[in-house]
């Protein structure tokens, strides 16, 4: 098992990471009858597009020895209706000023490796995922 989900009322979820103990609070959004306080489920779907991007890209980086500390990804997450799903994630990756991506080269392996990640394959196809690099200098 991976973890443990329980409801806790109020159309909130505590969740267990078993491994490791940690834990995450799920709450329904305000436009879907609950409160909004914490992330909803489609907020960890596009928020975890996000951070295996980040991750992968961060072993990707490891490999060739280029420290990537301090990228950063913003997520949007668009709702659609009939049925309620996540129609479209957008994500702007934002890398710090670092040498590397100085190099075409550098960037293009960076961009390929982001759209590659396990989660990007594991969503739906007709999900739109918008995807930004901003390189800062």
């Amino acid at each position: 098992m991976t973890s443990k989900i329980e409801y806790q009322g109020d159309l909130r979820t505590l969740c267990v990471h078993l491994e490791s103990g940690n834990q995450i609070i799920t709450d329904a959004p305000k436009d879907n009858h609950g409160n909004g306080e914490a992330f909803s489920p489609t907020d960890l779907t596009a928020t975890s597009l996000g951070a295996c991007i980040l991750s992968i890209m961060g072993i990707k980086a490891k490999d060739m020895g280029i420290d990537i500390k301090g990228t950063s990804a913003d997520v949007t997450k668009v709702m659609y209706t009939e049925p309620r799903r996540i129609g479209e994630i957008h994500l702007v990756i934002h890398f710090p000023n670092i040498d590397a991506f100085t190099i075409q080269k550098n960037k293009d392996i960076f961009e390929r490796v982001a759209i590659n990640c396990p989660v990007y394959h594991s969503l739906h196809p007709a999900i739109i995922k918008k995807i930004e690099f901003k390189y800062h200098s």
